[in-house]
């Protein structure tokens, strides 16, 4: 029901309401006394007002309605000021609606105006009300004796008793006749609060200003008027920049990213205000001289800033683009490395502590009967101040308890991050939507004996973006992706328990190293996902999968993405496959088990390859042939697509020392279990 068309309709069925009482047309037999017509009426009235009580939390109400459906603000400072109809509060599909059928519609940048004019002379009440004229300096009660619609600005005058807080000075009356005759008694209406009123009356009145100030405020850009008028402008700028909006209010949009938002904003801004004076002063010069041919290049300068930041912003506010740009500002944060003493502190964080507990951490961790040196010891609430507070070599001991966040661990410098008991007695709970858990860039990175819960997010619970980190006895508890392994770096995941995750409970990257021993990874949408490294530009990834039990996810227990490759290089790399497969299966485990020197590791896969010669492969363990098998075939292909494009270069004679990368898998001991889909899958694109 659009504004403005619902007033005829009601003002109709008021008409036949009205002839019905007065005996005009067909009417029903009246009971006694008349009750029977007056129950009738009252029926005919609920029939037609039915609907408009059923969307009663709807951003237009009916005039005809008996009261307002909208809240008030009491105003905290001046207690002579009236109250304020309550209209920040609308949900986004409010906004959206309101905003696509009744204001924007189809309209072009440069209609914007023009459409919102018209809207407002539908629904705005021209005079006869009063409002709060609020800026930054001061606010003082008007009352508004007409509305010039092309303008978006309403005539209006200073209400008695007169009425005006400030926080920096007081302002008299004199002085305000005076303000509002510089400005004609015209003021922008999205400047103005509608005074609360119980009627109902003025509902559609607040709510037309408060739909007009939001989208001046957060949806209007200063120069979307000079852009491109080929395209619907609600499609191509409101709707993106409404939910980026929403995102951002319910925590779905990463801190760095929407901090990058604003200082593009800001950017973009400054720069178009300096383009305008800029244009300003040589379209108002005549002459043809070369300080106004250097003004022209500077503005073809600026010009070139402000289309480069416009299109990073609409990076950002396009709901599907915005991860991806967001996912390379993964931490700001810098490395702060050692302190210039060269010490390292123990930060102990607990909400409260008793004397036992006490007691047995200066026993068992922070006066060991080893350590010579004298400790420094810092003592915290809360575990994110813990780290931010950390430099090179640091350790951060986190006593038992519950621990809620609101933020993300940026863990740039080589520190340990150990819970003092089993993981299920330490708990950190983030809250928030838009950031990752964790971004570890660190050289050296260890968390131990912790547990991860994540609620309602929408970013992954780990990203291992450079360098190693350890994770070893830990409960993760996902939302979305589990833990990320990003290119050239290191992950070494220990005697963990991974759950939950909407995607891939571990994520695998080209290039990267990842070395899973004794996990269990389950209820996940897939259990491992490695990404697709057959591009050239793509470094093999190493990976060891040894004695993790992996099941009931509802993909399979290990996805392999890659590209469909051509038949010839399907030909030439199975005939070479066999043998390295056989290879890698009877002696290259341990052989580059060495290489990585992981003392543990190599003595893990040692008595894994022992027992796994000596048995039969049973039905639980079977996909570990299977997987080893197919990555080792994909090397193989990629060796040969490498070829090939040397080939097609020119040189004949490649050298596989020169160009191969080496691979290496070891994967043994795993056991798949109640897999939707299986073991193992290959996803092709």
């Amino acid at each position: 029901m659009a504004q403005g068309e619902p007033e005829p309709v009601l003002t109709m069925h008021r008409e036949e309401e009205e002839k019905k009482e007065g005996g005009e047309g067909p009417a029903p037999a009246p009971a006694a006394g008349g009750v029977g017509l007056q129950e009738n009426v009252q029926c005919l009235k609920q029939e037609l007002f039915q609907e408009d009580d059923d969307d009663s939390c709807s951003d237009y109400g009916s005039r005809d309605k008996s009261g307002t459906i909208l809240g008030r603000i009491v105003p905290d400072g001046n207690a002579l000021f009236p109250d304020t109809f309550q209209t920040n509060h609308l949900l986004f599909y409010e906004r959206f609606k309101a905003y696509q059928d009744y204001i924007l519609a189809d309209c072009k940048a440069s209609e914007v105006k023009e459409f919102t004019a018209e809207y407002l002379e539908k629904v705005l009440e021209p005079s006869g009300w009063q409002a709060i004229w609020r800026t930054n300096v001061f606010e003082v009660l008007v009352e508004v004796v007409d509305v010039e619609y092309s303008a978006l600005k309403a005539a209006v005058r200073l209400s008695e008793p007169f009425l005006c807080d400030s926080h920096v000075s007081t302002f008299t009356l004199e002085c305000m006749q005076e303000l509002l005759e510089l400005k004609k008694h015209q003021l922008p209406v999205q400047e103005l609060w509608v005074v609360f009123d119980e009627s109902g009356e003025f509902d559609q009145t607040a709510l037309a200003i408060e739909h007009v100030r939001f989208f001046y405020q957060h949806i209007w850009r200063s120069w979307d008027e000079e852009d491109e008028d080929d395209f619907d402008y609600f499609v191509r700028c409101v709707e993106p920049r409404l939910r980026l909006h929403y995102d951002i209010l319910e925590d779905r949009v990463p801190s760095g990213l929407i901090a990058d938002h604003h200082n593009l904003l800001s950017q973009c801004e400054a720069l178009y205000r300096k383009f305008l004076n800029l244009r300003s002063g040589i379209s108002s010069s005549d002459s043809d001289s070369e300080a106004e041919n250097v003004s022209m290049v500077e503005g073809l300068k600026l010009y070139d800033e402000i289309e480069h930041l416009k299109q990073k912003l609409k990076l950002i506010e396009n709901p599907l683009l915005r991860y991806v740009f967001g996912y390379q500002k993964h931490a700001g944060l810098q490395a702060k490395g050692s302190r210039s003493m060269g010490t390292k502190i123990t930060h102990v964080v607990s909400s409260t502590i008793m004397a036992s507990l006490l007691q047995s951490l200066l026993r068992e961790k922070l006066c060991p009967e080893t350590c010579d040196e004298e400790l420094e010891i810092q003592f915290h609430s809360d575990p994110l101040t813990a780290v931010s507070a950390c430099y090179e070599g640091d350790t951060v001991i986190i006593c038992p308890g519950r621990y809620v966040v609101d933020g993300m661990f940026c863990i740039a410098d080589s520190i340990e991050l150990e819970g003092y008991g089993l993981p299920d007695d330490v708990v950190i709970e983030k809250r928030g939507k838009g950031d990752n858990f964790f971004d570890c860039t660190g050289a050296n990175i260890r968390i131990s004996s912790l547990k991860l819960v994540q609620h309602d997010a929408v970013e992954g619970i780990l990203s291992v973006h450079h360098g190693k980190t350890t994770l070893e006895n830990c409960v993760l508890q996902c939302e979305t992706t589990g833990v990320t392994v990003r290119t050239a770096a290191e992950l070494l995941m220990k005697n963990s328990d991974l759950y939950g995750a909407k995607g891939a409970g571990v994520e695998i990257y080209p290039g990267s190293t990842c070395t899973l021993l004794g996990n269990g990874i389950h209820h996940c949408k897939e259990g491992i996902l490695i990404k697709d490294f057959l591009d050239e530009h793509y470094d093999i990834p190493k990976i060891t999968m040894v004695n993790n039990v992996i099941h009931n996810n509802e993909g399979y227990g290990v996805v392999l993405v890659k590209p469909t490759v051509s038949s010839d290089v399907k030909d030439v790399a199975s005939k070479n496959s066999e043998g390295n497969i056989q290879t890698i299966q009877s002696n290259g485990e341990t052989d580059s088990v060495e290489d990585l020197g992981h003392e543990e590791l190599h003595e893990c896969a040692t008595d894994e390859l022992e027992l796994h010669e000596r048995a039969e492969i049973s039905e639980q363990t079977e996909g570990n042939c299977e997987i080893a098998n197919e990555l080792v075939a994909t090397s193989v292909k990629k060796s040969q697509m490498h070829k090939k494009r040397l080939s097609e270069l020119g040189i004949t004679e490649a050298d596989d020392n020169l160009m191969s990368q080496e691979m290496f898998v070891s994967i043994v001991g795993n056991q798949f279990k109640r897999n939707g889909k299986g073991s193992f899958g290959t996803f092709l694109f």
